[in-house]
């Protein structure tokens, strides 16, 4: 049985805006707009704000996108502006190194977030103790978790416990979840591990903020979002939605519902050209299960081609291609654009 929000402990939200925000403008925000962020979420006692190229420490290249400042940049301008709000940062081993977790750690980080594919958690082992010997608070996370069983998350969450997480959970990468599917997924993981349960939810199907509180009612207590949904494709979780809904049933966020609305509008007014929205690529993309940072890449490389970007999107879902596999969306292009003709 779900306890009651006044059983429970206070949900902690996670501002990712400065982090999975820069897939929106291909990780091109300046420090300037890094530093306005990061003042109005301290204002609003956000509790953690993540900060970083938009695929996570040492990610920054040709391949996926270099980004308009280097790490140690972004972590400095962040953590000066942050005088109660924790920083927090985020990295998949293959892109980011041990070398990047010290330099975060050095430059401030208190949270560090190991994400792995949702059935590879034995790659966190690693990263996850350096994490904890740096002594910053370790996290795992598991990308794309819908390509995977309840039982399975579970399994691979309870792993990265053992590992020295000190809190786990899932991401739902493409929007692809309804709130059932988080119910079944958080109950899971709850019920294997005895640390609290993360979940990170994006907008592609319109479901984020309902996802986020079935999470919530299904255990989970840190709980993912960013201003105005800024992301990747239909954007994440709406911070500001999240705090008002979470407030009207009964949670404590210890986050100021009007400082929290400006911080929405800083966001707005100086890091975007517009809010995302619920296109058809990013339902195409939600339906497909497909990354939604493969927005950009898919529609430009659909054009290019001369190919339907929805068919692309369908077709990508088909062959289960993940982030980090960037690559694959041309050659799929080109057979599509064969098959075409």
């Amino acid at each position: 049985m779900n306890s009651t929000p006044h059983d429970r402990p206070p949900i902690l939200i996670y501002d990712r805006t400065l982090r999975d925000g820069h897939h929106a403008v291909g990780h091109q925000l300046d420090a300037n707009q890094l530093r306005a962020y990061a003042t109005a979420a301290n204002a609003a006692r956000v509790p953690v704000v993540e900060v970083g190229h938009g695929n996570g420490l040492g990610a920054s290249s040709l391949q996926i996108g270099r980004a308009k400042l280097d790490d140690a940049t972004m972590l400095t301008t962040v953590r000066e502006a942050l005088t109660s709000s924790k920083m927090g940062v985020f990295m998949a081993p293959g892109w980011g190194t041990s070398d990047d977790l010290a330099t975060a750690v050095h430059h401030g980080a208190d949270v560090v977030r190991i994400a792995a594919h949702c059935t590879e958690a034995d790659v966190t082992e690693r990263h996850l103790g350096v994490v904890r010997d740096l002594g910053a608070e370790a996290q795992g996370v598991l990308l794309m978790s819908h390509m995977t069983s309840a039982g399975r998350l579970a399994e691979q969450c309870a792993l990265m416990v053992k590992f020295g997480a000190q809190a786990v959970g899932i991401m739902d990468s493409a929007g692809h979840y309804l709130p059932t599917d988080v119910t079944e997924r958080v109950h899971a993981i709850a019920d294997a591990v005895d640390v609290p349960v993360i979940f990170h939810g994006h907008n592609n199907l319109g479901l984020a903020v309902a996802n986020s509180l079935a999470a919530v009612d299904a255990g989970a207590c840190v709980i993912d979002a960013t201003a105005r949904g800024f992301g990747a494709g239909a954007g994440n979780t709406q911070l500001e939605a999240l705090v008002a809904v979470l407030e009207r049933r009964g949670f404590d966020t210890g986050i100021g519902l009007r400082a929290v609305l400006a911080a929405g509008d800083v966001a707005a007014h100086h890091l975007m050209k517009a809010p995302p929205s619920i296109d058809s690529i990013a339902v195409a993309s939600g339906r497909a299960g497909v990354f939604s940072g493969f927005k950009r890449p898919v529609l430009e490389i659909a054009r290019t081609e001369g190919v339907d970007p929805i068919d692309l999107f369908l077709t990508l879902g088909e062959r289960q291609v993940v982030a980090g596999q960037e690559d694959l969306i041309g050659d799929v292009a080109r057979q599509l654009k064969a098959a075409t003709r």
